[in-house]
């Protein structure tokens, strides 16, 4: 199964949130087609965007104002400006669960349904099993090693904290060398079978700082959330009603897969799909296909009726 291939974008634009902030968004498909972004309904209206400080959002890496309620704040942002009443579909991969679930749970009324792959809800336990000993280092101690050796010892003890001082500090050649250290433990442990080409995105030095200076200020913040934040009762029963589909990687590394057994129950109009031989990516092939397929379905649902 492959997707559709859509045309250029007929909208792109720079949307301020904020003194600050410019988010950059791009629509594709059709003008009055169903708001959300499945990839492989021609007839949909498709909408990306990129968050605060990253991307072509303006300016890159400002981490002023840039906080999880800020991004949350901005995707309705661009509900109101793009004149969308409800959004069809909301989709996200990772990190993008993370806000997906957030927004739901603030504005249920936008949301129609979601589609999640690789499900992050930013909770303690779950970061402790990307970025701490006990987790995905014990199933890639050699990148382990690599990762935590780049730190002195006493400051191991919080890899988060040791890398964004350096990610943040004035001497150009420290920080980009902790951004590469830091991204190339996430590319080390991203795949079930790991793309050796993957680790060639550390050569373009403005994606690799970036990237990992975003991800360091989240996570070294807690993300401003409270921990388990998402699963909260009073907050579960917001989105109780909408249809989510889950899609986890059953050999997930980055987001560990009893986060997607346990939103899905907890939430009675999910459903979950495991991809038997597959890690965290969302270009991996078993993951891929059932995305597509996902949003094919999605496409013909008439969530007016289910409401």
């Amino acid at each position: 199964m492959s997707g559709y291939t859509h045309s250029e974008p007929f909208d792109v634009g720079l949307l301020p949130v904020g003194a600050i902030h410019r988010i950059y968004y791009e629509q594709y498909g059709r003008k009055d087609g169903k708001p959300g972004p499945p990839p492989k309904d021609p007839t949909s209206r498709v909408i990306l965007l990129d968050q605060r400080g990253t991307g072509k959002s303006e300016p890159t890496t400002e981490l002023i104002e840039n906080t999880t309620p800020h991004l949350v704040s901005d995707i309705d942002a661009l509900r109101q400006h793009l004149a969308i009443s409800k959004w069809h579909l909301i989709f996200g991969g990772s990190w993008g669960t993370t806000l997906a679930l957030l927004y739901a749970q603030a504005y249920p009324q936008f949301v129609g349904s979601m589609i999640l792959r690789g499900i992050f809800t930013a909770s303690r336990l779950e970061v402790a099993w990307s970025r701490g000993p006990l987790g995905a280092a014990n199933v890639y101690p050699e990148a382990w090693h690599v990762f935590q050796r780049y730190l002195p010892e006493d400051e191991r003890h919080d890899i988060t904290a040791g890398y964004y001082k350096r990610l943040r500090c004035d001497h150009h050649p420290t920080r980009l060398a902790a951004a590469k250290e830091w991204n190339r433990w996430e590319l080390s442990i991203g795949e079930l079978k790991v793309d050796e080409d993957g680790f060639k995105k550390l050569d373009d030095d403005e994606w690799s700082w970036a990237h990992a200076l975003l991800e360091a200020h989240y996570a070294v913040h807690d993300f401003w959330l409270e921990d388990r934040q998402i699963f909260k009762p009073k907050n579960l029963a917001k989105i109780r009603h909408i249809p989510v589909t889950i899609i986890q990687g059953r050999y997930d590394m980055v987001c560990p897969p009893q986060t997607a057994w346990e939103l899905h129950r907890c939430l009675p109009r999910s459903r979950l799909i495991w991809i038997p031989d597959a890690g965290h990516s969302g270009r991996e092939p078993g993951t891929r296909l059932e995305l597509l397929r996902a949003c094919d379905e999605n496409a013909g649902l008439d969530l007016d009726a289910h409401s």
